[in-house]
């Protein structure tokens, strides 16, 4: 393989320029250059706009395409789980979009096929690349806060578009799955364990969509926590991580896009401090990690197996609010 990642994305979702196109044309070793979408005109529009070079017919084709060595995948939700595994078939390394997948079963089955494999298979969860995770993670892990007693993520943002893929139950949409997964991830992070969830309550739209959902967890030897997730309630904007330990307490504004006003306080002896976080695109660095995970085996923090624990907690909440489990798209 040459010193250069070639990629191809399954889509043209509108994520894709911040998450791919825009970070790839800054780095000397990554290129897109193939698309496909389920209509070949849009694709071909996409490209043209983007300075794509190949349009294909389809996704398989893409896959098919032998100077392409990892693909993208913007996809719904319940196609992450058949695409990546598609994927992994034809050789690919895989930059999927969080969630990993529709479920912890589906999670658990991709895992495996990509631990057969020597593929980079990386969840997309851009905000654990940045500075400020990093920074986050130095403080409360260097026991400025003591030890830790609880610690609470929020991502809420409005949804109003009702067409979006993202209210539908057929393609593993719902807010527990689109942003609390982010919720989850950044609670796991920072406790750097596994929590066992104690209760869950969810707003539903009339389609039984879950558009919000609250839920409590509890990890080992004592830390509480709780993850607050919403596309539609009153919640109606707010993204943002909390920690509290014996000694002191974190507050992070916008972990997830840093860019935005992103910043971290810390009291500590009564005194709070505040730190702005850096302006570095979170997209960027997530490539960047890919890529040197590609070409050079750097190891990296949101691989397969740590999607299976979030799915696995994910899961556990959407159960204990009364809902089901995300459900794949049927195989084509």
């Amino acid at each position: 393989m040459s010193r250069e990642v070639r990629f191809g994305t399954l889509g043209a979702a509108s994520i894709t320029p911040p998450a791919l196109v825009r970070p790839a044309k800054k780095m000397p070793d990554a290129t897109v250059l193939a698309v496909a979408a389920r209509d070949r005109d849009r694709a071909g529009k996409f490209a043209s706009r983007h300075g794509i070079p190949r349009v294909h017919d389809s996704y398989d084709d893409v896959l098919a395409d032998p100077e392409v060595d990892a693909v993208y995948i913007p996809l719904p939700n319940g196609l992450h789980a058949m695409w990546t595994e598609r994927a992994l078939a034809a050789g690919k390394r895989v930059l999927c979009e969080k969630p990993f997948t529709a479920n912890a079963e589906e999670a658990a089955r991709v895992a495996s096929a990509a631990a057969a494999t020597d593929r980079v298979v990386m969840e997309a969860f851009h905000w654990r690349y940045h500075p400020m995770a990093e920074r986050i993670l130095a403080i409360v892990r260097g026991g400025q806060l003591g030890e830790l007693q609880h610690v609470e993520a929020s991502v809420c943002f409005p949804l109003l578009k009702r067409g979006d893929i993202r209210w539908r139950a057929d393609l593993a949409g719902g807010a527990t799955l689109d942003a609390g997964c982010y919720a989850v991830n950044m609670v796991r992070t920072v406790a750097g364990t596994e929590p066992e969830v104690v209760d869950a309550e969810a707003l539903t739209t009339r389609g039984g969509v879950d558009r919000a959902l609250t839920g409590r967890l509890q990890f080992p030897d004592g830390p509480t926590g709780l993850v607050r997730c919403s596309l539609l309630s009153r919640h109606v904007l707010s993204i943002g991580l909390r920690v509290k330990g014996t000694e002191g307490e974190l507050r992070a504004f916008n972990p997830l896009m840093p860019r935005l006003f992103g910043s971290i306080k810390v009291r500590t002896d009564g005194k709070w401090t505040r730190e702005r976080a850096s302006r570095d695109s979170t997209y960027e660095r997530q490539l960047r990690a890919f890529v040197a995970a590609v070409l050079d085996g750097a190891p990296f923090p949101t691989t397969a197996d740590d999607a299976v624990r979030n799915m696995a907690v994910i899961d556990r909440l959407l159960v204990a609010a009364g809902l089901q489990p995300g459900q794949p798209v049927s195989r084509a």
